[in-house]
């Protein structure tokens, strides 16, 4: 989700201050952009080498950060909106999907090499790109000349199908033009293939008067594949207006729905609830102008989902925290028309990371997770990027993140600290 777009989610705000209000609000209270950087590989910032974790403390620490600015381009076009990042040991390349609905250039993918080692996140650059084509063969079109059949795609997440030959897309949908949103299956040259079945309480209606079916730029935003390479999970951003309301200040929000797909028939065969945080902060001035909810999520074991919340106050920016969560200790919800008042047992959430802890200048709109190749010492490597809503005001974020194992002794031992390099 983009936040200009929830500005837009936020009951007719967006009608009421124009855009250019809008951004210089959220200028003054971010910090600048970094000055201009060399525009497909710019420096890393790097904190320093692994180390162990103390009891009780986050077992992911950062291990480098890369911030790009709005002047990085690729083939001329500005490279934003990065909302989702996979990768793929085949060609040691990574995935990344922009959410640009076409606007800029059609939708499309980047293919870019990240390079990392125990001094730090040492390089991030594109070295391709990719369009997605309609069925009928044919780039998106923007908004401006799409046909009245046609869908401009709202490009969320992003995976590789097993095997390596085809990538899973979702969109949120066109809602102003009347389309849903929608799981479709391309071909590594972005050819379509089919599109997936959604459980029918996912697809509509679309109109908020009814009461009923997903919000507006709430829809598909995350998707995981299992260890087995079995299963498919599909998150909601947040809540189906009958599940319930969306989060506030001291108040979770009502649940989203997280979807389980057989792959060998890519039905929907499974359901499972997930109840996002409360607001982390007020925001008197603008208190529409705020929104938490699901940007991804990522396999972790065979029973297990790690959860990426992302969250957005006007006057106090992003926050970010990452929850694990047990797929199997969960209430089957497909079957459930409405969970408000239901009877279900949501996902337990473990709190894994709060981004806050990581020592960093900001935060940006941390969209997309994904799993990168283990350091030489066998930590794994925990890669997230940010979705720049193309906002001068913001930043595209690479982060690195390491996972440490716990302190031999409370003095600190850090004798499993790895002092060989990988690059992935």
């Amino acid at each position: 989700m983009k936040i200009n777009i929830q500005i837009h989610y936020s009951f007719g705000l967006f009608n009421a201050l124009s855009l250019s209000v809008v951004l210089l609000l959220l200028t003054g209270c971010k910090t600048s952009p970094e000055p201009a950087q060399a525009p497909i590989s710019p420096s890393p910032n790097t904190p320093g080498a692994v180390a162990c974790h103390a009891p009780g403390s986050p077992a992911l620490q950062l291990l480098g950060e890369q911030r790009w600015p709005l002047d990085t381009h690729w083939a001329g076009v500005p490279i934003g909106g990065l909302s989702s990042i996979d990768y793929n040991p085949a060609d040691d390349s990574y995935y990344l999907v922009s959410d640009d609905r076409s606007a800029k250039d059609s939708a499309r993918w980047y293919q870019a090499r990240i390079r990392y080692n125990t001094s730090g996140l040492q390089q991030v650059s594109i070295t391709g790109q990719q369009y997605l084509q309609t069925p009928a063969g044919r780039p998106y079109p923007s908004s401006r000349t799409a046909a009245a059949d046609t869908a401009v795609p709202d490009p969320e997440a992003l995976r590789l199908l097993p095997g390596g030959r085809s990538v899973v897309w979702s969109s949120e949908g066109d809602f102003a033009r009347g389309f849903g949103p929608s799981l479709q299956q391309a071909g590594l040259d972005g050819r379509w293939q089919k599109t997936w079945p959604l459980p029918a309480l996912l697809q509509g209606p679309l109109q908020p008067e009814t009461g009923r079916g997903p919000r507006n730029n709430m829809t598909l935003e995350g998707i995981a594949i299992s260890d087995d390479q079995r299963s498919l999970w599909l998150s909601m951003e947040g809540a189906l207006r009958q599940d319930g309301p969306l989060p506030r200040r001291g108040q979770t929000g009502g649940p989203l729905r997280i979807t389980q797909y057989d792959l060998a028939s890519q039905q929907p065969v499974r359901q499972i609830a997930y109840i996002p945080d409360a607001l982390p902060k007020d925001n008197l001035l603008l208190p529409l102008i705020a929104i938490n909810g699901v940007s991804e999520i990522l396999a972790d074991g065979p029973d297990h989902l790690l959860v990426l919340e992302r969250a957005y106050v006007l006057g106090a920016g992003f926050s970010a925290r990452l929850y694990r969560i047990n797929t199997q200790e969960a209430s089957d919800t497909l079957a459930i028309d409405a969970l408000q008042d239901a009877a279900y047992t949501p996902a337990h959430k473990e709190l894994l990371l709060d981004f806050a802890q990581l020592g960093l200048r900001t935060v940006d709109n941390l969209e997309g997770m994904t799993w990168g190749p283990r350091l030489a010492s066998g930590e794994r490597v925990l890669l997230l990027v940010s979705d720049n809503n193309f906002n001068p005001a913001q930043v595209t974020q690479f982060l690195a993140l390491v996972e440490t194992p716990v302190c031999a002794s409370a003095s600190g031992n850090t004798s499993g600290q790895a002092e060989q390099s990988h690059r992935n």
